[in-house]
């Protein structure tokens, strides 16, 4: 090929260096725009009424007229080393495959001619013919390269000049690369005829019947694919299969909608147009987000999912904004019209089949256009897909995320490894899609081996308009889409007044789904017929827009009156069919008026079993027999004779070995391990996921090891057991994201119970980059939108010196939007009866009833026990752990093997191995709810987390282990009134303290001071307020960033804590 690059030189230098500008050519060939566009607009109207070249140029003398028809031969016409290379392979398959004077030339370059002397028989064979003399030939290949280089430019950037805008507000100018005059061409070249024989051209023009075309009509041509209602965004794609298969589709195959299909469309259309006018009617001082001036989005949407199901997709997973939610839930996922027109009337709770309203839990509920549902929709083709929209706060693209990971769950469970039966659908706003940085995130995850879905597919409702906000003060890049470049992502830009273009891009969208396997962006450039909700006034901010949406015709009537004028139908065929629309609407209207909802929406089938928080649940012991635990502790601690792994994680490996075959000295990685081994022995699916998880942030966990030697990776929780899955178990290094990751994580855990997802920050510190998350999501999620998770989300806790960003997960915050009341004990735990106190079952119900827990562990044992908590209870709720650091390696924070057994305990009152909320002090051993006073006890210190070992070891030294007892919360919240009421009735004469490493007005002190009141009171202990506290002072910062501040406050605290007064 160097030869044939060479050859390629000498002839364009020879005949188009005085023609042709390079940096023309670079600007046509790779696609780089002379202007940028804010908008889109009537620039296009200006190009189709065009009959003379752009006058921002000076024309050239008009040449004599060649006869193109004289200058046929490929050769000639071979403009760029792309063709060139095109034509070689083809030559190298078959030699006749093309023309006879390109095989000539190969067969000459073949035998070793040099460049010299294949440019000398160029000049020789152009000689030859007729029309090509002198500066004919030069003008001729001139031509020929010119354009070549305009139908690349339009394939490029035809988008640019595209009519997009239904408003016809924005004017473009005339692109430079789209202007014949830039290429060369004058007046006089109009009629000129050239040969298009290009086998990249091939779409575009059907050289079998005509082999010239003018450049009138190669204009013409151009502009009607490209420049029409639809503009494409490809080229920018580095895959060249990909590339071609667009094209084909974008130029090959224009699809001619049917009379029978312009009516299915038109029906779809009147649905989505009428439904917002009835509303409208109805429902008039109403929020409801409408679609108006959108809606064409339903019937697009429709011919997406027909589309997909065609191409065998079974299950669609949906997320998108509020606005136009309405009408997806109504005519797309056909959420019944009564149940909507119910809503708009304040709604009901739903009652049993019995109809009691008493004993069912609704939660709080969210507003109408917050809200998902599912449903299995028959296709056109007669095929079923199942629909599922999940709901969505009003953190516009959250839901993002949460979309792809119940997509890749589903594709887990249905063993999907081809990733064609669940598909991802997100809707997007043109504001949001281009200024949430949650956007970028979910499609940075798009094709990483542990959370791509096969692609999704982004519909973006582009009303020109960001809430008050014009696209030019909201983002700096011409279209809201543009980030999806980033990941080769196709985009369609489509008016959303041509519904017929709007469900061609559908089309293509998920048939680019199918095949290839990644995003696809399809953006419907609309408008916003009122302004940000109904009642809200849009003429203050943009007059001229919304002076024009006044006058404007919906897209109903825009279609209508294109179907009556091609007669593909008739009034009356219209007009029946709003008929039928509104009889309808008016009965469910109707109906609505004594619609209750009978059952709850609940849990899907996956769940059958799980109990809400009105229903009595159980938990299964979580122990586990000591032989499963040798077992598994075996296999997972072995590796294969033929792997180097590091020294030190041989040393590490031998560690955990030696502490399960002894059953003493289990550590917390070690632990972790067979709390993941034992539930993948049961059958459940095991994900962790995060930034850095494989190995951990601290270097503890290793549960992915690579060879020294070979860089191979092996997972030893991968052979748990004979005939894995190979999924079971699951860890990934995530991207280096909070929020997307959280979310991704948070959707994947949503979809089967039978499963512990585990999302892991970096850093404790580092979760607050995924805060809508928890707000939105995690803590409120059951209670608005009725649906569980028992997704872990594991934060690294603890003040060892690393400074403010490094010290603290903010438990504050996860406690604060703890739900349980802090002046009410539940029901049970005040005064409970001995057998039930030791099942259990009040502590089930109080779990049951609050939104998550939150949990500071401090043994390894406990934390085995938590984990597998999490499974082992018929019903889910979030788990989010203040996980350790030091800990990790503390010769103290051990556990012997017996602790995570199933055997009894040696108090005949506990009801097997379960995880304990609180640790007693370790001089005590009564777990009853009515325990032997301990009188000679001075003070009680109640802590939670690894500051517990340092007060210990302190109290260790100086002898004070008589007079100062301590326990450990292990479970702040719920908070464990129970046991924390037996305590203080152990200690009728000690002052009860709280000691924490965090700041006063951090950390766990404001949540735990109200509740220890509440159990101080209900006892009739004298009532020492404020609440004792050693702990850090009040702070700004987390922690501060100088060593030896720090351990003068750490130190200083312990002190306080163990100091007794007179």
């Amino acid at each position: 090929m160097a030869l044939l690059a060479e050859s390629m030189k000498v002839h364009l230098r020879q005949f188009t260096s005085a023609a042709v500008d390079g940096s023309l050519m670079l600007r046509g060939l790779l696609g780089t725009s002379a202007g940028r566009s804010l908008g889109y607009g009537k620039g296009t109207r200006y190009l189709r009424n065009q009959t003379s070249f752009s006058s921002s140029k000076a024309e050239a003398a008009a040449p004599a007229a060649v006869p193109m028809n004289q200058l046929m031969d490929d050769f000639v016409n071979g403009s760029t080393a792309n063709y060139i290379e095109d034509l070689e392979r083809r030559y190298v398959e078959n030699p006749e495959s093309v023309p006879g004077s390109w095989a000539d030339f190969f067969r000459r370059l073949e035998g070793g001619e040099t460049p010299d002397s294949l440019s000398q028989a160029y000049s020789q064979f152009a000689s030859t013919n007729v029309a090509l003399t002198g500066a004919s030939s030069a003008l001729a290949v001139k031509k020929s390269i010119g354009v070549t280089l305009l139908i690349r430019a339009y394939q490029t950037q035809g988008h640019l000049l595209a009519e997009l805008d239904p408003l016809e507000l924005d004017v473009r100018p005339m692109q430079t690369d789209l202007d014949p005059s830039s290429y060369g061409f004058t007046e006089a070249d109009w009629d000129l005829e050239m040969s298009v024989d290009n086998p990249e051209f091939a779409g575009l023009f059907n050289t079998k019947e005509k082999s010239t075309y003018t450049l009138r009509e190669i204009v013409k041509r151009l502009r009607e694919v490209y420049c029409q209602s639809i503009g494409y965004e490809y080229n920018y794609i580095s895959e060249k299969a990909k590339c071609d298969w667009l094209r084909n589709h974008i130029e090959s195959q224009p699809h001619e909608f049917s009379s029978a299909e312009k009516t299915t469309v038109y029906d779809r259309l009147a649905w989505s147009v009428m439904f917002e006018n009835f509303l409208s009617n109805k429902y008039t001082a109403s929020k409801r987000f409408g679609l108006e001036g959108g809606e064409t989005l339903i019937p697009g949407m429709k011919t997406l999912i027909d589309t997909l199901a065609e191409g065998g997709c079974e299950t669609v997973v949906m997320g998108m904004p509020h606005r136009g939610r309405l009408n997806v839930l109504a005519n797309v996922v056909r959420k019944p019209l009564a149940q909507i027109f119910s809503e708009f009337s304040g709604g009901l709770k739903p009652i049993t089949e019995e109809g009691d309203k008493t004993d069912l839990y609704s939660g709080s509920g969210d507003v109408k256009y917050h809200l998902g549902t599912s449903y299995d929709r028959p296709t056109i083709s007669g095929k079923t897909i199942h629909l599922s929209l999940l709901a969505n706060p009003s953190h516009l693209e959250a839901v993002a995320p949460v979309v792809n990971g119940k997509v890749r769950a589903k594709q887990y469970y249905l063993d999907d490894k081809e990733r064609s039966k669940v598909c991802g659908i997100i809707l997007h706003g043109d504001g949001s899609h281009s200024g949430q940085g949650v956007v970028y995130e979910t499609y940075d995850m798009s094709a990483l081996p542990e959370y791509t879905t096969g692609g999704s597919i982004h519909i973006v409702v582009n009303n020109q308009v960001a809430f008050t906000t014009d696209p030019k003060f909201s983002r700096s890049s011409p279209y809201c889409t543009d980030v999806a470049k980033a990941l080769d992502a196709p985009i369609f830009h489509v008016n959303g007044d041509d519904v017929e273009a709007v469900c061609k891009v559908m089309k293509i969208a998920a048939q680019w789904r199918q095949k290839w396997k990644t995003d696809v962006v399809v953006d419907i450039v609309c408008y916003r017929k009122h302004g940000h909700n109904e009642i809200d006034e849009p003429m203050f901010t943009q007059p001229l827009m919304y002076n024009a949406i006044k006058k404007h015709p919906n897209p109903l009537e825009v279609y209508k009156a294109k179907l009556i004028g091609e007669k593909a139908m008739t009034k009356e065929e219209v007009d029946a069919i709003g008929k039928k629309i509104t009889n309808i609407m008016n009965s469910e209207f109707e109906n609505a008026k004594e619609y209750t909802p009978k059952a709850r929406d609940w849990l899907s089938s996956h769940w059958e079993g799980f109990k809400g928080p009105d229903q009595v649940a159980r938990m299964r012991n979580t122990g586990v027999p000591m032989e499963i635990l040798k077992r598994i502790g075996k296999n997972v601690t072995k590796l294969p004779d033929d792997f180097t792994p590091h020294r030190q994680v041989k040393k590490n490996y031998e560690g955990r070995k030696k502490a399960i075959e002894t059953g003493e000295g289990i550590d917390w990685a070690t632990g972790e391990m067979l709390a993941y081994g034992t539930l993948i022995h049961e059958g459940n699916h095991v994900r962790i996921s995060g930034q850095d998880v494989e190995r951990g942030t601290f270097t503890h966990r290793h549960a992915v090891l690579h060879d020294q030697k070979t860089g191979a990776r092996y997972r030893p929780l991968d052979h748990v057991r004979m005939g894995q899955h190979p999924h079971q178990f699951t860890v990934s290094n995530s991207a280096l994201s909070e929020f997307g990751v959280l979310g991704f994580e948070l959707g994947y855990s949503m979809q089967d119970p039978n499963s512990l997802v585990i999302w892991e920050a970096q850093f404790g510190d580092f979760a607050n980059g995924a805060q809508p998350m928890f707000d939105q999501f995690l803590s409120s999620g059951e209670a608005k939108w009725l649906r569980q998770t028992g997704l872990v989300v594991q934060l690294p806790h603890g003040y060892d010196g690393q400074g403010p960003e490094h010290s603290s997960a903010r438990l504050e915050r996860f406690l604060q939007m703890c739900d349980d009341d802090p002046y009410v004990i539940p029901e049970g735990m005040q005064d409970p009866d001995v057998e039930l106190f030791f099942r259990g079952k009040h502590t089930i119900a109080q779990h049951q009833h609050h939104n998550w827990a939150v949990v500071n562990v401090t043994t390894p044992a406990n934390f085995f026990h938590c984990l597998r908590r999490q499974v082992h209870r018929q019903f889910r709720k979030p788990l989010i752990v203040m996980s350790p650091k030091n800990l990790l390696r503390h010769p103290q924070c051990k556990s012997p093997l017996t602790d995570f057994d199933d055997e009894q305990s040696d108090d005949n009152d506990i009801q097997g191995i379960r995880f304990r909320r609180l640790l007693m002090d370790d001089s005590v051993t009564s777990r009853h709810p009515q325990p032997e006073p301990e009188t000679q006890v001075r003070r009680l210190i109640l802590c939670t987390g690894k500051v517990y070992y340092e007060i210990a070891q302190e109290r260790e030294k100086r002898g004070l282990k008589d007079d100062i007892h301590i326990c450990r919360l292990e479970q702040i919240s719920p908070f464990p009134y129970d046991l924390v009421l037996r305590e203080l009735r152990r200690y009728p004469n000690a002052e009860i303290m709280w000691c924490q490493e965090e700041p006063m007005n951090m950390g766990a002190y404001s949540y735990v001071e109200p509740r220890l009141y509440t159990c101080m009171k209900t006892l009739g202990l004298p009532l020492n307020w404020p609440l004792p506290y050693a702990g850090r002072p009040t702070s700004a910062a987390t922690a501060t960033g100088f060593a030896e501040t720090h351990s003068k406050e750490q130190n200083g605290l312990i002190n306080h804590a163990l100091t007794l007064g007179d």
